[in-house]
């Protein structure tokens, strides 16, 4: 069979233009997240003003083999017709974790007609990427990491030659120039600024088409995950010529365009905000009852429902642990109250778990309006329900509405020290004393 060339195809987009024409200028971006950012929830994520969304990462040395039909199914099913299509799931990224450039290649063509680029984590922070080799735990191997970045980008090369987990690799003209869609990478930044730019330089001199930086170091995670760092997002910013995406210290609406204005960066994404707040990205409807809110927090049991409606209405098959993992984010702010509630989603089980979640949202949504109803008979609004949580100063929304969720950590002052705001204001010292609580997935944090 003939090997189709890059002469048989389109003109591949890059930089900029991939940027504008392809992607449609992006500002507000849903994180990859294992488990978690599946195609549910990316069609939820859309409806409230998330403009590009990434896949889960997808393990490379799994889905590569041809005979890995369970897990392609699983990480992402085209049988469908839903997975990657214009009409439900546009545009995409498709993210890999690899150490394998062959591996990484197979499997990125074949997606690469279902998405509008493959990215690859170079920032996943979790003991299984230091197990597998891959994620953040690549970070001190530029050489291989540049030459991922190049096996997959369509540069001018006759003959790449390079060693990777010490196989080599030689005469791979005709697959490097036959992925038909660009490149990009996220990745964390290094202790200092000047390393984090040369990082980023030397990805997009591989051939990356879009950065982005989460600015956190690969030791930030979990009790410990603190600040990130936006100064190494700004430098990063300055330094390249090619669309870069902020990721970190997103927790309400307005940090998305504080986040734009002091780093200067394309677009932000989000990862564990905008799990517990699936509208974090759209603005406060109009007749809204806060003023001080300018962006939407929803009844939570009616996001819950909504995203459990979609779940059952795709063809496309929605993991279980992927449907609780929401449910519990989305409804945090009362399950702690309503531990009945609680323990009846944590024992689901069985053929029919999405109408026994419907069912717990159902009730849920009935005692949220019971308690709103009660809270706001004497005409008071929503601002005047809001508190402030003593130990950090952040802002806790009445217990029926969506809203960011995090844990204190044990030293507040060892949380300064791990990681620094650009402008150190009276809300990022606030800030600096939280961890965000871990998202499956990408697992790399964002608040």
């Amino acid at each position: 069979m003939a090997v189709q060339t890059t002469s048989d195809h389109p003109r591949k987009l890059a930089g900029y233009d991939f940027y504008h024409q392809i992607l449609g200028s992006p500002k507000f971006i849903v994180a990859p997240m294992v488990d978690q950012s599946e195609l549910a929830w990316r069609i939820l994520s859309r409806r409230y003003g998330a403009q590009l969304c990434y896949t889960p990462m997808i393990n490379a040395k799994m889905f590569s083999p041809p005979s890995a039909h369970a897990y392609r199914a699983q990480a992402f099913n085209t049988s469908c017709l839903e997975e990657g299509s214009s009409t439900h799931d546009r545009p995409l990224i498709v993210q890999f974790c690899a150490n394998s450039p062959s591996q990484l290649l197979t499997s990125a063509l074949a997606v690469q007609d279902h998405c509008d680029a493959i990215d690859i984590n170079l920032g996943c922070p979790q003991d299984i990427a230091r197990k597998g080799h891959y994620g953040s735990f690549l970070m001190d191997e530029w050489e291989l990491i540049h030459d991922l970045s190049v096996f997959l980008s369509l540069f001018d090369i006759r003959i790449l030659i390079f060693k990777a987990n010490d196989v080599s690799v030689g005469t791979v003209n005709v697959l490097h120039e036959n992925l038909s869609v660009p490149v990009t990478a996220k990745f964390r930044i290094f202790p200092s600024v000047e390393k984090t730019v040369a990082y980023a330089k030397m990805l997009e001199s591989a051939g990356a088409q879009i950065l982005t930086c989460h600015g956190r170091l690969r030791t930030q995670r979990g009790q410990n995950t603190g600040l990130a760092d936006w100064s190494h997002i700004k430098a990063v910013k300055e330094a390249v010529r090619v669309p870069v995406f902020a990721n970190g210290n997103i927790l309400f609406h307005e940090d998305v365009e504080k986040c734009l204005r002091e780093t200067g960066v394309d677009g932000v994404m989000s990862a564990e905000g905008q799990l517990y707040n699936p509208a974090l990205f759209a603005p406060a409807p109009s007749g809204s009852p806060s003023s001080t809110l300018t962006g939407a927090h929803l009844p939570h049991a009616d996001l819950a429902l909504e995203y459990l409606a979609i779940v059952k209405n795709l063809k496309t098959p929605t993991s279980t642990s992927a449907v609780k993992g929401h449910l519990f984010k989305i409804m945090h702010p009362a399950l702690g109250r309503e531990t009945d509630l609680r323990e009846r989603l944590g024992r689901i089980r069985g053929p029919n778990v999405v109408e026994e979640y419907i069912e717990v949202a159902k009730e849920m949504k009935q005692r949220m309006e019971r308690d709103a109803a009660v809270a706001m008979e004497g005409g008071q609004m929503i601002d005047d329900l809001i508190t402030i949580e003593p130990t950090t100063g952040l802002r806790v929304l009445p217990h029926w509405l969506s809203q960011p969720y995090f844990r204190p950590l044990k030293s507040p002052i060892e949380a300064l020290k791990r990681a620094s705001s650009p402008i150190p204001s009276h809300e990022d010292v606030k800030r600096a004393r939280l961890s965000g609580q871990s998202a499956v997935g990408d697992t790399d944090i964002s608040l």
